[in-house]
């Protein structure tokens, strides 16, 4: 006795690549949570922003020392990653800036690259920033497939700077530039608050805290560097952090050390 068959089982395709420009907006605020969460495999959780080197090197040992790190940095490499994450996003928008007109839709992508690469003096804040580009458009390109992170991973082989990569992933995931730089100035702060924990054993409920407190200085660094999206690429800011570079250097040296930069 045979057994009818039941109904055919839906068959599933895998989704199609797409370009920014045709991509309508998705649910922005939960691709903008899971960008921000510590979690997402960016390989972020490996690196301190230089609070390693501070600890041994500049006297970082307490939550008001850890404060004044987290507020010149916000001010220094989050303003300008802001700034830099917001163009890369407006550069592929329906619309963007008069400076990211014309050519191949990665191109101007390119162009943000080697400003931020002029940007940055310290071989080893480079390699950082490249290796965590290259880790964040792996990822992206499978949780939100797009033609043009496809192009920028081609163009710049060796990896983008992470806050060209951010912005163009937020593009990819439907984020607009404010939210690209919201996603840089807070990735900025937050990454080497949680790696303090860590470093100097202290209370996570009183990071917290202090990353609650910071509240204000992060949305005003975002939005300082959202307000450019329109300056061309090589007017963009240029806030250095020298002795953050020198220490950086120095910590790239280290045999034993808990994070790679």
């Amino acid at each position: 006795m045979t057994t009818p068959a039941g109904p055919a089982e839906p068959r599933t395709t895998p989704a199609e690549p797409c370009t920014t420009a045709a991509r309508t907006a998705r649910n922005s605020l939960s691709a903008l949570l899971l960008l921000a969460d510590g979690r997402f495999p960016a390989g972020a959780h490996a690196h301190s922003g230089g609070l390693e080197a501070a600890v041994a090197l500049e006297g970082v040992h307490d939550l008001a020392g850890l404060e004044a790190f987290l507020s010149g940095r916000s001010a220094t490499v989050g303003h300008v990653a802001a700034a830099f994450a917001a163009a890369a996003c407006a550069a592929l928008r329906p619309g963007g800036p008069p400076w990211a007109q014309g050519g191949p839709s990665a191109g101007p992508l390119r162009t943000l690259d080697d400003e931020l690469e002029a940007r940055t003096p310290s071989p080893a804040l480079r390699t950082a920033s490249r290796r965590l580009g290259r880790q964040l458009l792996r990822c992206a390109r499978l949780v939100w497939p797009d033609s043009t992170l496809d192009e920028l991973a081609a163009v710049v082989p060796c990896g983008p700077h992470q806050p060209v990569v951010l912005g163009a992933v937020c593009a990819a995931a439907g984020l607009d530039p404010q939210a690209a730089a919201w996603a840089a100035a807070h990735d900025a702060v937050v990454g080497p608050a949680t790696a303090a924990i860590r470093l100097l054993g202290l209370d996570p409920f009183a990071v917290y805290a202090l990353l609650a407190r910071m509240g204000g200085q992060i949305d005003s660094a975002a939005a300082a560097g959202a307000a450019q999206v329109d300056v061309p690429p090589a007017d963009l800011p240029a806030r250095g952090t020298p002795l953050l570079d020198v220490s950086t250097e120095r910590h790239a040296t280290w045999e034993v050390r808990l994070f790679a930069s």
